[in-house]
C-alpha cells in the first residue's frame, strides 16, 4: 500500500518513519510512505503556501495552486483532506481506507484550504475528533498508523490485530502478565487453569461489560453491522443490556 502526505512541516514525520508500526512496514517493502513538501510547488521565489482571506477576517488561508500542483505531481490515489467538518474516523473508516491502494493525506494549517481545493478535488474529510490542534499532520500519521497495522503482515501477529478494541467494534478485555500476583492483585483464576474454551468466553464477557460500562453507544453500532452474535447477545442479556 501507498500512503503520501502533503505538508509544509515535511520533518514532521521523520519520527513516523523512524520508529514502530509504520516504520516496519516501510522496511517490510508493505508500505511506500512518501512525504511531499507543499513549499516546493509554490510559485513564488518565498514558496509561499499561504495568503489573506478574501473579506477579511484573521488567520491565513492555504493557496489553492500549490495544492493542485502537488496533486497533480503525486497522480492518482484517495485523497483524504484533514477536516474538523469530515465525518468521523473510526475503526470502520482504518479499514476503508486500508483497502484502498494508494492514499493520500492533504494536511492542511491555519484556517484551512481555499475552498476551491474543495470544489475542484472532492477530498474525502475526516475529523479525528471534536477538538482543534494545530495542524493535519498529526491526525494524518494517526490515521497513517491505524491504516498501516491493518496491512496483513505489517504487524507480526494478524491474531493481536483481531483482538485489537474497535476491530469488531468492542472494547477490548483486561489482560494482565507475570507476575500471578502485584501489590495484592491477582491475576484472575481462569487465565491460570489451561482451559482455553473457558478462557475465550470469559474474555468476550469481559470485552462486551466493558463496552457496556464505558462505551454502551458502540454495541448499537455493533448490532446494527451484525457484530454481535447468539452468544454475545445472551451474555448481554444477562448483563442486563437486552
Amino acid at each position: 500500500m501507498r500512503i503520501d502526505f502533503v505538508t509544509i512541516f515535511p520533518n514532521m514525520f521523520a519520527p513516523l518513519l523512524a520508529e514502530g508500526v509504520i516504520a516496519r512496514g516501510v522496511k517490510q517493502g508493505l508500505l511506500d510512505i512518501r512525504v511531499w513538501d507543499l513549499r516546493d510547488y509554490a510559485s513564488d521565489r518565498h514558496r509561499s503556501t499561504d495568503d489573506e482571506a478574501y473579506g477579511g477576517g484573521p488567520g491565513m488561508v492555504m493557496l489553492g495552486e500549490p495544492v493542485f500542483r502537488c496533486v497533480e505531481a503525486i497522480g492518482d490515489g484517495h485523497l483524504v483532506m484533514t477536516s474538523p467538518q469530515g465525518r468521523r474516523f473510526d475503526q470502520r473508516v482504518a479499514k476503508e481506507l486500508g483497502d484502498k491502494d494508494h492514499v493520500v493525506f492533504l494536511c492542511g494549517r491555519y484556517e484551512g484550504f481555499d475552498h476551491r481545493v474543495h470544489e475542484e478535488l472532492q477530498p474525502d474529510e475526516i475529523s479525528i475528533g471534536d477538538f482543534v490542534v494545530s495542524g493535519g499532520e498529526l491526525p494524518a500519521m494517526l490515521m497513517a498508523d491505524a491504516i498501516g497495522r491493518l496491512i496483513p503482515g505489517v504487524v507480526g501477529n494478524t491474531g493481536s490485530v483481531e483482538e485489537d478494541s474497535f476491530f469488531r467494534g468492542l472494547l477490548d478485555y483486561p489482560h494482565y502478565t507475570r507476575p500471578e500476583e502485584l501489590r495484592g492483585r491477582r491475576v484472575p483464576d481462569i487465565l491460570l487453569s489451561g482451559h482455553h474454551e473457558n478462557i475465550r468466553k470469559w474474555r468476550k464477557e469481559q470485552a462486551l461489560r466493558a463496552t457496556l460500562e464505558k462505551r454502551p453507544d458502540l454495541l448499537e453500532t455493533a448490532e446494527l453491522h451484525g457484530n454481535l452474535d447468539d452468544e454475545a447477545r445472551e451474555i448481554l442479556r444477562r448483563l442486563g443490556k437486552f
